[in-house]
């Protein structure tokens, strides 16, 4: 069962913390998520899951950032969440949704236990202005039955920025050698020295 709006603000400080918490966006089964002010894109033209992948930092600015289609951007919330006996889950809201912006490629469904901000993976379907701060997602909770083990993942866990995929960890040889090539970028990037 998901829970309501009423019962995720019963939960707070005990198996539900959101900080910062702001009540105006309380829904009725959920609570909207904020987006923060940087983007993190990745430098590499094939993206390999057994390296560690160069990324380059943006800053979104208060007038805000046009995302372009065909590229992947990796955001945060601003809130920090910690969930317990409850499994947090995140979707893109409908009015983001509608401007064909998904907000998580596939990464929707958290873990009981799970600790610290949740990274956006947001791909835009033709060109879209965003703005730093704006309510990006929500976060609903959904109850668990049976004896629970809590999320302890040493990738993502209290996390304090935005994560780029560490799944070359689980590989025995993972982030072995950097033989890749980097993107062309236009712009500000365009001819800077990256040795």
């Amino acid at each position: 069962m998901i829970l309501s709006g009423n019962e995720i603000k019963q939960q707070l400080g005990k198996n539900i913390h959101i900080d910062p918490f702001d009540d105006s966006r309380l829904n009725p089964n959920s609570y909207n998520l904020s987006l923060h002010d940087e983007l993190l894109i990745y430098e590499e033209v094939v993206l390999d899951m057994r390296k560690s992948n160069r990324v380059d930092r943006l800053q979104i600015p208060e007038d805000g950032l046009v995302l372009t289609p065909n590229q992947l951007y990796l955001g945060r919330t601003v809130e920090r969440t910690e969930t317990h006996n409850l499994v947090p889950m995140i979707e893109g809201r409908s009015s983001i949704g509608r401007l064909g912006l998904f907000v998580h490629v596939t990464a929707g469904f958290g873990d009981v236990g799970f600790a610290g901000y949740w990274t956006l993976e947001m791909f835009a379907v033709q060109p879209v202005k965003i703005y730093p701060g704006v309510p990006i997602c929500q976060i609903f909770f959904h109850q668990i039955t049976g004896a629970i083990t809590e999320y302890a993942s040493d990738k993502y866990q209290h996390n304090q920025d935005i994560q780029p995929s560490l799944m070359f960890r689980e590989f025995p040889d993972g982030a072995a050698g950097d033989e890749q090539m980097e993107l062309a970028f236009s712009g500000s990037r365009a001819g800077r020295d990256n040795s």
